[in-house]
């Protein structure tokens, strides 16, 4: 049995409870499932950077990465590449208004983490100590 919420340019479409692949909240998922997207919105909260200044102000992400999200986010809207002509032309990436409405969200989500991570890492190692799961199963 299908049931439809909302509609296509509404909220969430469901059949026999699954989420559509033109789903709202599965883009907004989709989104927020890699976690450099969200690291990188973060990171460009204050303000324009330029690729190195994101590399370093993020660490741990490595050139092709850090390029391969920014393009990500670039193609879904949410950040603007910005090129400054000049005697050393220059490029520094800024949040989009739409990006901006995601700060709100990620910063709840580290909220939660912050509160619950350690419940979380508690989980998974007793899981662990009985052989029940590993990361990489």
């Amino acid at each position: 049995m299908s049931r439809t919420v909302g509609s296509r340019s509404g909220t969430i479409r469901y059949v026999d409870q699954t989420f559509l692949a033109d789903c709202r909240a599965r883009l907004a998922f989709d989104l927020l499932a890699n976690t450099w997207n969200a690291v990188v919105l973060w990171a460009l909260r204050q303000g324009p950077l330029r690729h190195g200044e994101l590399r370093d102000r993020i660490g741990g992400i490595s050139q092709k990465v850090l390029t391969e999200t920014l393009r990500r986010l670039e193609f879904n809207g949410l950040v603007t590449r910005r090129g400054y002509g000049g005697s050393s032309p220059r490029v520094a990436y800024e949040l989009t208004e739409l990006g901006r409405t995601l700060l709100a969200p990620i910063d709840a989500f580290g909220a939660w983490a912050f509160e619950h991570g350690d419940e979380v890492m508690e989980a998974q190692e007793r899981h662990r100590l009985a052989g029940r799961y590993t990361r990489d199963s």
